[in-house]
């Protein structure tokens, strides 16, 4: 994830977007044709390297613990992560089939060249890939994104 998908999906998250500061707003979007190559490697890297997620292998590298160490760790050991793959394997390749299908609809959105088309997909990677990490790397999340949801909508 860290040396693959991560960068590959910035490609596409970074393409577009809106800061609003002290100087004014900035719109952010492709304008060249470069623009538009990188987002284009870097829905091909996801949709491509999205598949290499079903081979079996370690989670991390041997002593590997990301955040999970400790009393109030926030996210799974790789091994609890592994475990939970190996629960549902159904279910982990459903979310590696949703990333795989907005990285192909992100590839299609660039042969349009359609910034308001490439801000939305681009959003709803984002959730693709928060779906999955509240799965599998922060569960924890879960019920705090559950709260924070009954506030937005009032229910």
């Amino acid at each position: 994830m860290a040396d693959l998908i991560d960068p590959a999906s910035d490609y596409v998250f970074n393409a577009t977007g809106t800061v609003i500061s002290e100087k004014g707003i900035v719109e952010t979007e492709p304008k060249t044709d470069d623009d538009w190559a990188r987002v284009r490697v870097g829905a091909v890297t996801l949709a491509e390297g999205i598949y290499l997620l079903k081979i079996p292998r370690p989670i991390a590298p041997p002593g590997g613990v990301n955040n999970s160490a400790g009393p109030d760790a926030s996210e799974l050991a790789p091994d609890q992560i592994k475990a939970r793959i190996e629960a549902d394997p159904v279910l982990w390749n459903a979310k590696i089939e949703a990333l795989r299908n907005i990285s192909l609809e992100v590839l299609d959105i660039v042969k349009r060249k359609d910034a308001k088309e490439l801000s939305e997909a681009g959003e709803i990677l984002d959730q693709a890939c928060e779906t999955c990490h509240l799965e599998y790397w922060y569960p924890a999340e879960k019920d705090l994104m559950k709260k924070l949801d009954r506030r937005l909508t009032g229910r």
